[in-house]
């Protein structure tokens, strides 16, 4: 199986390159491998992969990167099992009976609240 795309061009996830130290903490605790080091620096090289989880932002200890927590897939996913209406994303969390959850993007228009 191919690997996940949660949002195509997330554009709320940058990466200051000059503040960035090399240390690997984003590397660490993204769950999905968005970043790869480069020349002793992390970079951005699965964007697509992104589900702003904030992860990496919070644990940075240079402030380097960058992502509006709370907008993409992964607060979808918390507001649906939460039961809250109005997921934040370009996609809808539904209760798969064989998966537990599955993800399907909207169509069509997109509104207002979608990142």
């Amino acid at each position: 199986m191919g690997s996940l795309i949660y949002l195509r061009d997330v554009v709320t996830l940058q990466l200051d390159r000059e503040k960035c130290v090399g240390c690997g903490e984003c590397l660490a605790v993204c769950p999905h491998q968005v970043f790869a080091m480069n020349n002793g620096c992390a970079g951005i090289e699965q964007r697509d992969l992104c589900m702003e989880c904030g992860a990496c932002a919070r644990n940075c200890p240079v402030e380097a990167v960058y992502v509006k927590a709370g907008v993409g897939c992964a607060a979808a996913v918390i507001n649906s099992a939460l039961g809250r209406k109005g997921s934040s994303c370009c996609c809808v969390i539904e209760p798969d009976e064989d998966a537990g959850m599955k993800k399907t993007e909207t169509k069509g228009k997109l509104s207002a609240g979608c990142c």
